[in-house]
């Protein structure tokens, strides 16, 4: 009964702050309720409706400024190739497109919130996963704002079982996107308070996790699995069996057997080195044999080039993703669940 009154109740404040509504008519629609796909964590496993799952997936950041036909075609063209998981960002703005579902003050935005309820939507019925995560930076610039950016998330996607909070984007990176352990804590018992079964976590920036690091995340904010990005160079991909299998041991020693997401390796179009479709194969096969849970075709903008184009998930406004990929990533995206 305590749950009811705080979604009904936030739901009015949310009605009386969201932003003016898009001329979209796919923004304004409601979406009917779900759900047949339930996600949840048995040991170090994924499982997807109490199966245990491998959690192949590929990054779609700026899906919420995707049309409506874009976000379907990706969808089932990544699915038809084995992908069953796809990570979102709730706070996502780039390339002059305001398309985050918070304003700065984490008040909904209801035209994006809409958007990214259809996204989950279409991922559960084709039996998929979504990752939708926060950052702290311009989109969220306060604690408070963030926090009621998490509170208005786990309310308005309740109905859905098929997908998990990444809480903080890189949250130990030392600049805007730093969330303290002790305010990801107060999140991630938020959460627990308004939906206890909902799955958790919050990601590391850019290099190995150390043991520190693994007590921080799971022992000290309670999150459900690790989620590390690891360094990007072109040994990575040769290195990830042994990482993986190193954060599993570190969990263990805490007594805290979770699962170990490689939820954004290495891209091409990010420095001079450009992986080919043999290293992204080469990093998922060291994921599956080092134990990992889940591993994530991570993709983005060009870096140095007029526009940073082909941009990818970073702007789906003008074309799907599938349709952005170069030939080296279509290569890997048609081998992947070979």
């Amino acid at each position: 009964m305590k749950h009811c009154y705080v979604k009904v109740t936030r739901g009015l404040a949310a009605l009386a702050l969201a932003l003016p509504p898009s001329s979209h008519a796919e923004d304004v629609a409601e979406v009917p309720p779900p759900s047949s796909v339930a996600l949840g964590i048995e040991g170090t496993r994924f499982t997807l409706n109490a199966s245990p799952t491998f959690l192949l997936g590929f990054s779609y950041y700026g899906a919420l400024g995707a049309k409506e036909e874009f976000v379907k075609r990706d969808l089932r063209a990544f699915n038809e190739h084995g992908f069953n998981w796809l990570r979102v960002w709730a706070t996502w703005n780039a390339f002059d497109h305001e398309t985050a579902a918070f304003d700065t003050q984490g008040r909904v935005r209801k035209p994006m919130m809409n958007r990214l309820k259809m996204l989950v939507q279409e991922a559960d019925a084709l039996g998929m996963v979504v990752d939708v995560t926060l950052h702290r930076g311009e989109e969220l610039p306060t604690f408070e704002a963030h926090l009621a950016a998490v509170e208005y998330l786990v309310d308005e996607l309740e109905p859905w079982s098929n997908w998990y909070l990444d809480l903080a984007n890189e949250r130990d990176v030392g600049d805007g996107r730093f969330v303290s352990i002790e305010e990801l804590r107060k999140m991630r018992d938020r959460v627990r308070e308004l939906d206890p079964k909902r799955i958790v976590t919050a990601s590391f920036g850019g290099h190995d996790l150390s043991k520190s690091d693994v007590r921080q995340i799971l022992v000290g904010a309670g999150a459900d699995f690790l989620a590390p990005h690891r360094p990007r160079h072109p040994k990575s991909s040769k290195e990830t069996e042994a990482k993986a299998k190193q954060c599993l041991a570190f969990a263990k020693e805490l007594g805290r057997p979770v699962p170990v997401h490689f939820q954004e390796p290495f891209r091409r179009g990010y420095t001079d080195w450009q992986p080919v479709a043999q290293d992204f194969l080469t990093d998922l096969k060291g994921a599956h044999a080092g134990g990992a849970a889940g591993w994530c075709f991570h993709n983005g903008a060009t870096r140095g080039v007029n526009d940073e184009r082909p941009r990818r998930s970073f702007d789906l406004t003008e074309a799907s993703l599938i349709d952005q990929l170069d030939a080296e990533e279509r290569a890997f995206v048609f081998s992947a669940k070979e």
